[in-house]
């Protein structure tokens, strides 16, 4: 029977990749509205994109009909200026435990993908200059749905009807965020949890995620 795994990326696959995708996110805002704003005081983490982007510029006394219609303009800058400036290399940014793991699921015939805050070309470009992009067949972006459970359900549905996985395969969601422990049970699916992120201690446990691991060379294949 076959498994999916969706993965989160920022905390999760990568960390510590640089302040490009935060000073995309700022610089394609100035340029769309010419508002400048700022991340500081917004709790980021595990956050999605389109949020993140909708906080700073009510940060910035923008009204809210006026935030609504500049954003498709600001997504697609903000991916423009990213992948003008993502470093060449992000390998070494890549979590613990991801480099054998990832070929490891693949090998077994698991059918990976992302569910992350990321915007579409930002996650996507990530990933690749990680080294790890060929490992993910498709993913849920932060503009493809209000809420990290709403991102988790549609990449259930695509693999479903891409004939990957059926109505008795077992899928679970690996975050580093207490967002991916709520939005795998949103899905009534495995939440795995790691601590390679910047969550604080005690509010993975607080979530009562079904596996809490250090990073991933703790993973158990089994539990998969």
């Amino acid at each position: 029977m076959p498994s999916l795994v969706l993965f989160d990326i920022d905390g999760t696959l990568v960390r510590k990749a640089g302040p490009q995708h935060r000073l995309a996110l700022i610089e394609a805002i100035r340029l769309v509205t010419g508002v400048e704003t700022t991340t500081d005081g917004i709790p980021v983490h595990g956050m999605l994109d389109p949020d993140i982007i909708t906080l700073m510029m009510r940060s910035a006394c923008l009204a809210d009909n006026v935030i609504e219609g500049h954003l498709p303009k600001i997504f697609e800058a903000a991916q423009d200026i990213y992948d003008a400036t993502v470093p060449k290399d992000l390998t070494k940014a890549v979590c613990p435990g991801v480099s054998t793991l990832l070929p490891k699921l693949h090998d077994a015939g698991v059918a990976l993908a992302l569910v992350t805050g990321n915007l579409t070309r930002i996650g996507w470009r990530k990933i690749e200059r990680a080294g790890i992009r060929s490992y993910f067949r498709f993913g849920a972006f932060g503009e493809m749905a209000p809420t990290r459970g709403g991102l988790a359900r549609l990449a259930i549905d695509q693999a479903r009807a891409e004939g990957l996985i059926d109505t008795d395969s077992r899928i679970a969601l690996i975050g580093d965020a207490p967002q991916d422990v709520i939005a795998a049970k949103e899905n009534s699916i495995r939440s795995i949890a790691v601590r390679t992120g910047v969550t604080p201690p005690g509010d993975l446990e607080a979530c009562h995620p079904d596996h809490l691991l250090d990073d991933l060379t703790c993973l158990d294949l089994s539990i998969i």
